[in-house]
């Protein structure tokens, strides 16, 4: 069965792409959700309509991370913290705590799921964070932390 994502689907694919699906998945599950509709020779006309607009408001998306990735590539963020013998501190620094001090240093306001943080940051020092703002721009922040908070 021919039909055309009204949305995208996880494992299927995205917005106004014609896909071939078991007659079953098809009928039961992506047509009375609204996920898709049956392809048609007028219907494929405005799938290609859905992809243009998509592509448009990707690059658009793009190239606003693209600009936040050079200007926090640049400019690195320092985070006061509390420092015990040893240069540990006394609990960590999540991505929550940098999302929050690039947003106060910067202006520019991340989620702290864009930021890939495999574990807090335990000690004083230069840290590497990277962070993920869209599917093809992925840079890494310069994070400081330093003692004195």
């Amino acid at each position: 069965m021919r039909v055309i994502l009204r949305s995208d689907v996880a494992g299927v694919g995205n917005k106004g792409d014609v896909i071939e699906v078991a007659a079953g998945y098809g009928r039961n599950f992506l047509l009375p959700r609204g996920l898709a509709l049956p392809a048609t020779k007028g219907a494929e006309g405005q799938a290609a309509g859905m992809r243009r607009s998509r592509d448009q408001k990707d690059a658009v998306a793009r190239g606003a991370a693209e600009d936040v990735a050079t200007s926090l590539v640049s400019k690195p963020v320092v985070i006061k913290a509390r420092v015990g013998t040893e240069g540990k501190l006394f609990g960590s620094v999540t991505s929550h705590d940098i999302a929050d001090a690039v947003e106060a240093q910067t202006g520019v306001k991340l989620d702290r799921k864009q930021l890939h943080l495999d574990e807090p940051i335990r000690s004083v020092g230069t840290h590497l964070v990277p962070a993920k703002l869209h599917a093809d721009v992925e840079f890494p922040i310069t994070v400081e932390v330093v003692g004195g908070g």
